[in-house]
């Protein structure tokens, strides 16, 4: 499919979740696709129970507001819809006139953000324990914690990945639960911190 420019439209076969209806029309203005719209922060046990039978058969796509109510809501959904991808624009991306939400969102940022979903759950380790690959000690070797400028590191760190924003748990735990290649974390880590191919956690 094509759109009105004549460049190629992306068609997503999961479905989206949104949390309102400018966002619903943000989402469609960007790809084609079925959306669902939440229309606030309670989940009730129907839209579960139908976002459950579509993640069985199509897969589901979470994209909520990159902000704490939005978290709130994905971390819900990512429970309650086990399987359930993830796209996220960031916080700059989605800001107007002091308001943030997907429906501030450029149709690029969407786009890019839905052609970016990953899927939670834990890596099994070749020993066949669930063991997490990353830890907060992998962290603080970049500055990503305990140093002065880590929130805004992990932010970058965190946009060039496609994982949102969190502090230092909550990002150890979406490297773990997103299955990030320990070479594309390298990567996006020497981008955020301007290290080009030299060895990360040299001073």
């Amino acid at each position: 499919m094509v759109d009105s420019t004549g460049s190629a439209r992306l068609v997503l076969r999961p479905l989206v979740v949104v949390e309102g209806l400018h966002d619903l029309q943000k989402v469609k203005a960007a790809v084609d696709a079925d959306v669902w719209v939440l229309g606030g922060d309670r989940i009730s046990h129907r839209t579960v129970a139908e976002l459950r039978r579509a993640e069985a058969t199509r897969g589901v796509i979470v994209l909520t507001d990159p902000d704490g109510p939005g978290e709130h809501i994905r971390r819900r959904l990512d429970a309650l819809v086990p399987g359930c991808m993830h796209a996220y624009v960031t916080k700059a991306e989605a800001l107007s006139g002091g308001h943030v939400g997907v429906e501030h969102a450029s149709v690029a940022a969407v786009q890019r953000a839905l052609s970016q979903v990953r899927t939670h759950g834990f890596a099994v380790a070749p020993e066949g324990r669930n063991e997490p690959e990353y830890t907060l000690a992998d962290l603080v070797a970049v500055g990503l914690t305990a140093h002065g400028e880590a929130a805004k590191r992990r932010r970058q760190v965190g946009e060039l990945l496609g994982l949102g924003y969190g502090n230092a748990k909550a990002f150890v735990h979406k490297l773990n639960a997103l299955h990030v290649p320990r070479a594309e974390w390298e990567r996006a880590c020497r981008i955020a911190l301007g290290k080009g191919e030299e060895r990360l956690g040299k001073p």
